[in-house]
């Protein structure tokens, strides 16, 4: 008896062809797949900002080259994604400081690069590596009110790796206040993946900028941060000498896909 031949449609799903598969924004599984396409919206996200004065040093030490760290400032967003493409429901947190690629390389990418991330979604882990080349890590990031303080939190192994703290909605601030030492909207990542046999596949440096930015509500003040070492997510390694401002902001934006503003393996690229 002959064997029956697998349809080109079934279970309401569409199999693959080898052009989709070679194709951008194609995932796996097939049927049911983990990475969103561009682009994709995060609606009414809640974010606490906290920027603090740290050592330069540290900054550079953790840059791959050719970057470079722009001032002495490091901050982390803690976000409460209420409502996000694909993604649905999750918390997410950001370390991040200023940097660019350094003047031997044209010196006109500037940004924040991403040493740290965690997030509780194993979507939004998966599509930052694999995607971004963000160095996410599954955590737990919360933010919380209790009475007049706002607080925000990142665990992973049961360690509060970040403690950050703000006044409930004492002041009021301007969209355009809310990165006064970086321009964070612009993400620089290493992305570094290799091919099944450990051949380099890919090593670049990847950019990307948030886009449709709505605010619907900011509040500014001073801030407090305390980082505790986790040698798995090590956040520490940018020590605290001040804490700076804070900001709690409510607001719409859209991902849409990025650049290669740097590619290791491409025929001269500095060595």
């Amino acid at each position: 008896m002959p064997q029956k031949k697998y349809g080109i449609k079934k279970y309401g799903i569409i199999r693959p062809s080898e052009a989709d598969i070679r194709q951008g924004g194609f995932s796996t599984p097939w049927d049911a797949p983990m990475i969103p396409r561009f682009p994709f919206q995060f609606r009414n996200a809640e974010i606490l900002t906290l920027y603090w004065r740290t050592d330069p040093e540290a900054m550079a030490f953790l840059l791959p080259p050719p970057l470079e760290p722009v001032g002495e400032v490091a901050c982390a967003h803690i976000y409460k994604m209420n409502d996000t493409d694909w993604l649905g429901s999750y918390c997410e947190a950001n370390v991040m400081f200023g940097a660019r690629l350094n003047k031997h390389e044209g010196g006109k990418h500037e940004g924040a690069y991403s040493p740290y991330l965690a997030l509780s979604s194993d979507v939004g882990v998966a599509h930052g590596r694999e995607i971004h080349g963000q160095p996410k890590k599954f955590g737990r990031p919360k933010i919380k009110f209790r009475n007049d303080l706002i607080v925000g939190s990142v665990a992973r192994n049961g360690i509060d790796v970040i403690t950050g703290t703000l006044p409930y909605k004492q002041d009021r601030a301007a969209q355009d206040a809310l990165a006064p030492y970086f321009d964070f909207a612009v993400n620089i990542n290493l992305k570094a993946i290799d091919h099944i046999d450990g051949r380099p596949a890919i090593r670049q440096l990847t950019s990307r900028k948030l886009t449709d930015v709505v605010v619907h509500e900011a509040w500014g003040g001073a801030c407090t941060v305390e980082l505790r070492p986790n040698a798995q997510l090590p956040i520490f390694r940018l020590p605290v000498l001040e804490p700076l401002e804070g900001f709690y902001w409510r607001a719409d934006f859209t991902l849409v896909e990025g650049e290669i503003i740097y590619d290791y393996l491409a025929t001269g690229a500095g060595a």
